[in-house]
């Protein structure tokens, strides 16, 4: 339960855990492990050479670093036995947590045209562009250290291209937003609105 806005409401949480799959094989696994070192325990301590036999301190210092191995990996089974895993939902965390976002600056840099190709930067700032956060809160800046007249032009088309291509990504939760991955994947339309919004943005590219 929690306050908002003065009335009292319940919260969804921000995110579900989810425990991993198969842990049941890998309890059975790392139990046939913990027989195996007990076992090597056993036959380490039964058959110590004795006293002035030769090979005795070598037997014992494989001895002790079996044991510190052996400790080390039972340790480590803690966080092994129980793997889980948080799934956020961020559309709720935007939600209740709006006007408290801080503001994200974005630099883009580039300073070949030849080695960094135009269309490569602008798909950079365009998927950018397509956060899912706040566009207000959002500011991308881009640094061309050649100064190149190719890389200008191509960012005024994006400028305009991304007035179609942003609201998309939002609208059908395109991924990923990069147009150049995007547009290279094979698609199996269904949805008709999606069909008809995804052949005009494509012509307008």
């Amino acid at each position: 339960m929690g306050k908002e806005g003065g009335g009292e409401e319940a919260l969804l949480p921000l995110f579900e855990t989810k425990e991993a799959r198969f842990r049941g094989a890998y309890k059975v696994f790392a139990s046939t492990v913990f027989v195996g070192i007990c076992l090597i325990w056993v036959y380490r301590l039964t058959h110590i050479p004795r006293a002035g036999e030769q090979g005795r301190w070598a037997w014992i210092g494989m001895f002790m670093a079996e044991i510190l191995f052996s400790l080390y990996w039972i340790f480590t089974q803690s966080c092994r036995f129980k793997v889980v895993y948080n799934y956020p939902f961020k559309e709720r965390l935007s939600n209740r947590y709006k006007d408290k976002l801080p503001g994200v600056d974005i630099f883009v840099c580039t300073a070949d045209p030849k080695i960094e190709p135009p269309t490569l930067v602008i798909n950079t700032i365009l998927s950018t562009m397509s956060y899912n956060y706040p566009p207000e809160m959002l500011s991308i800046y881009l640094s061309d250290d050649c100064g190149s007249e190719l890389t200008y032009y191509a960012l005024l088309e994006a400028s305009s291209f991304s007035k179609h291509w942003i609201p998309f990504c939002k609208k059908f939760n395109v991924v990923p937003r990069s147009p150049g991955a995007f547009f290279a994947q094979q698609i199996d339309v269904q949805d008709i609105t999606y069909a008809q919004e995804w052949l005009a943005l494509k012509v307008s590219s």
